[in-house]
Formats: structure tokens, C-alpha cells, sequence
């Protein structure tokens, strides 16, 4: 993807001796290439990353809220499993938090 965006780029900075709207237009690729193209990619696998890594229990926040959410529903989903499973515990732990 970056390469098509710099061989783009000289393409309209070689048009942009002829017009100047060239250039405008060859700096509004570059900067929108590092505001949106570059940044998604990464964030995208980040978001990945984070969520096998949440599985793993622990670690560092997460990067979307949408990957917040997810460990956030996991969580919950385990708890209420957690009290179904061993009632007599569970309510032992609620004593003792109160």
C-alpha cells in the first residue's frame, strides 16, 4: 500500500509542474495516507494483538473499546458461571467483601 501511495505521489508531484493543483493534491494524499492508511493497519493488529493477548488474563489496556468491551463480557460471562457452578462460595466471597 505505501508504495502505490509514494509512486502515486511522484506521479502528481511530476503533474505539478504544469499546475500547481497537483501538488496540493500530492500532499493531501501524503497526509492522508499518515493520518488514515498507515495508522488502521496498525491499530487493526493491534486490536488483534490485544484481544489473544486478553485471553491470557491480565496485561495492559486495551486499545479500542470495542476490545474492552469484549474482555469486559468475558469477564462477566466467567462470573456467572463462577457463582452457578459453586454457589456456596460465592456467597462466602459476597459476605466477606460486605
Amino acid at each position: 500500500m505505501g508504495t502505490i501511495v509514494i509512486s502515486g505521489t511522484v506521479v502528481l508531484v511530476v503533474f505539478g509542474f504544469g499546475n500547481h493543483v497537483w501538488w496540493l493534491a500530492a500532499v493531501a494524499v501524503l497526509f492522508l495516507y499518515v493520518q488514515y492508511g498507515r495508522d488502521s493497519s496498525s491499530s487493526s493488529s493491534a486490536s488483534s494483538s490485544s484481544a489473544s493477548g486478553s485471553s491470557s488474563g491480565g496485561g495492559a489496556a486495551p486499545s479500542s473499546y470495542r476490545a474492552y468491551r469484549d474482555r469486559r463480557d468475558k469477564q462477566a460471562k466467567w462470573e456467572r458461571r463462577y457463582q452457578r457452578e459453586r454457589p456456596l462460595e460465592s456467597r462466602r466471597q459476597a459476605r466477606e467483601k460486605s
